[in-house]
């Protein structure tokens, strides 16, 4: 196991954010488009709920697939918005998505048995399949393409030792948009799918198909953070094949027991005012987006897509930082400006910075300005 954690790749844009911190602590201003936090307030009737939920008492243990109510919640969300039945036993309730990742690849993966990512992808898929002693196919994603992968690339890397392929739609770090006929043309060709699905809802004038539309084999990832702006209350879930459950709910009780009660009770009121927060949320990100591509555009960088959910621009800037990570160092130094340099998200990537807009309006434009 040890040599599996000397495998793993360090987190870059995590050194560019701990140093803003030390910055911000010495009195300098920082820009942060680095970070794929959203800046909204967790709306109150969660918050609330939550205070309810310690006040009567619910500090103990629960059920270690979780709250029976939040997973039928789960349930019904996901039979309102893709129309797709799931049985709550399906469901098991994790502190974060990362704990999800860890149980469906657990459940999967042997020594030396292969996964297929894109390549850009997020940045800690490739250490998950490391830790785990897995290997990585890489499939390249355009941006001629709109970084949409291309099922004949993922036909091509399908090999006997390849075990699942992860996809995340909305894509953290392009904000590109799996499209209905290439999902499932990637679920015909067999391969496991985990879908990394806590982008969802936050889409501009498309929809984002979940993988449970086009199997029922697929592994779905989601959670509260991005959407309802829970980042730091850490809760996730895994929608999995029932003949795994088992060996997930094994793994849960062993490593991780149940996720925090009170977070769970107030998770099933964010799931309640989906209707009511999300649209006001995804307006106001679809308008930052606008704003960041006018003022890329005047900073003089070519985009050639535009993001379609999530919160990110991948942005070209090879020919002022081809090394992104020491352009990320120089524009946080110099400017107070940090950015997420792209060999986070795979080699070819080097030479690009994701710049996210889960800031407001005028940071934007301040940062920007700052750059220029």
């Amino acid at each position: 196991m040890r040599k599996h954690l000397d495998d793993m790749q360090s987190f870059k844009v995590m050194d560019i954010l701990e140093r803003s911190r030390e910055l911000e602590k010495s009195g300098r201003k920082i820009i942060h488009f680095e970070v794929g936090e959203p800046d909204f307030d967790t709306p109150r009737e969660v918050i609330n709920a939550l205070k309810k939920s310690v006040s009567s008492g619910e500090t103990k243990y629960t059920h270690s697939l979780g709250l029976p109510e939040l997973r039928e919640e789960i349930a019904s969300f996901y039979s309102v918005n893709y129309g797709v039945k799931v049985d709550p036993e399906r469901i098991v309730v994790t502190p974060g998505t990362s704990p999800a990742m860890l149980l469906a690849l657990g459940c999967l993966l042997n020594e030396s048995d292969m996964v297929i990512i894109t390549d850009p992808s997020y940045s800690c898929y490739p250490n998950f399949v490391k830790f785990l002693g897995g290997r990585i196919k890489r499939v390249p994603l355009r941006e001629s393409d709109g970084y949409v992968p291309d099922p004949e690339d993922v036909k091509k890397a399908i090999t006997g030792r390849t075990r699942c392929i992860i996809v995340n739609s909305p894509s953290n770090p392009t904000g590109a948009i799996i499209p209905p006929e290439v999902m499932g043309e990637i679920a015909d060709t067999g391969i496991t799918i985990i879908s990394d699905e806590i982008y969802h809802l936050i889409t501009y004038g498309k929809r984002a198909h979940s993988a449970l539309e086009f199997t029922d084999e697929a592994f779905v990832i989601n959670g509260f953070s991005k959407a309802y702006a829970m980042t730091g209350w850490r809760l996730g879930y895994l929608i999995a094949p029932e003949k795994y459950m088992g060996a997930i709910q094994k793994m849960q009780q062993n490593f991780f027991i149940s996720a925090n009660a009170f977070v769970q009770r107030a998770a099933i009121t964010a799931l309640k005012i989906t209707d009511t927060f999300v649209p006001k949320v995804r307006e106001s990100y679809m308008k930052r987006r606008n704003v960041m591509l006018q003022e890329l555009k005047k900073s003089g960088f070519e985009v050639n897509y535009l993001p379609e959910g999530a919160f990110y621009f991948l942005v070209n800037v090879k020919k002022i930082f081809p090394d992104s990570l020491e352009g990320a160092k120089l524009l946080l130094e110099e400017a107070g400006i940090a950015v997420t340099p792209g060999i986070d998200f795979g080699k070819s990537t080097e030479g690009h910075f994701r710049f996210s807009y889960s800031i407001s309006e005028d940071k934007i434009i301040e940062g920007f300005e700052r750059l220029r």
